[in-house]
């Protein structure tokens, strides 16, 4: 006689742990890995080293190009340069750590509705990626403030709203897709070798085969928005967004919701 099983989720019908603390849970797992804690103090060391060598080195000297001179908008895209790098590393690590460390046996006992749990990671992400844009507008200020002090020609404060959402964007969508690569993998150098490896794969290829570099590639690489956006970069961005976030979201929450835990 053969006995089948269904996910908790299915059956589960008590009251389960409130949301909120189970987002509390995920932010303290986002930080409190040996892997998450060190990576989380490199960004914050490398985002404070750049803003030492632009001090440093000073304005830019050609009044042509205003992209070297101390501005809080140069500042703050400088700023978030490191953080859109290495926070998905870090959403990554939240999802996959689960699998590789083998948590997700006590994790989804006590709390059987693994939609639950998904959401409250997902929650996290989206907190980090917004604290990441309030650090580096902090960050920026700071280094503007003194290079007003230090500079004659800098601590220009003016910076454009688009400038600020597409910060915020590039940030919140670089984190969901190293989320959703993370769900749909459950292997943490799996993910992390995705996530780096395939979008430069595809800019290789739209380098070497022309059509695709002039027809294809503005609408299937990884989604990033420019400082101010036309209309035709917030369509290809939409559309990066449904390849890279939409679709391995939507077979890696399958893909948990079914797994069997170890």
């Amino acid at each position: 006689m053969t006995a089948t099983t269904q996910p908790a989720s299915a059956v589960f019908t008590g009251p389960g742990i409130p949301l909120s603390r189970l987002i509390k849970v995920e932010l303290r797992k986002l930080v409190d890995t040996r892997a998450s804690f060190w990576l989380a103090a490199s960004i914050a060391a490398i985002s404070a080293i750049i803003g030492v060598v632009v001090l440093i080195v000073g304005p830019g000297t050609s009044d042509s190009s205003a992209d070297g001179n101390i501005t809080f908008a140069n500042l703050f895209d400088l700023m978030t340069a490191p953080m859109a790098f290495l926070l998905p590393v870090m959403a990554i690590l939240l999802v996959t750590s689960e699998w590789s460390q083998r948590n997700a046996l006590t994790t989804f006992t006590m709390e059987p509705r693994r939609e639950r749990v998904i959401v409250a990671k997902l929650t996290v992400s989206i907190i980090a990626s917004i604290a990441a844009v309030v650090i580096a507008l902090a960050l920026g200020a700071l280094c503007n403030l003194v290079g007003g002090l230090i500079y004659s020609d800098g601590g220009e404060w003016s910076i454009s709203g688009s400038a600020l959402v597409s910060g915020l964007l590039n940030i919140l969508v670089g984190v969901l897709v190293g989320f959703a690569f993370a769900a749909l993998l459950l292997n943490t150098p799996a993910a992390i070798v995705a996530y780096f490896v395939i979008p430069t794969v595809l800019e290789i290829i739209g380098a070497v085969v022309p059509w695709i570099n002039d027809h294809l590639i503005d609408w299937i690489r990884l989604p990033m928005l420019a400082s101010s956006p036309s209309g035709s970069d917030w369509a290809h961005f939409l559309s990066g967004c449904v390849i890279w976030f939409a679709i391995p979201l939507f077979f890696g929450v399958n893909r948990i919701m079914r797994s069997e835990v170890k």
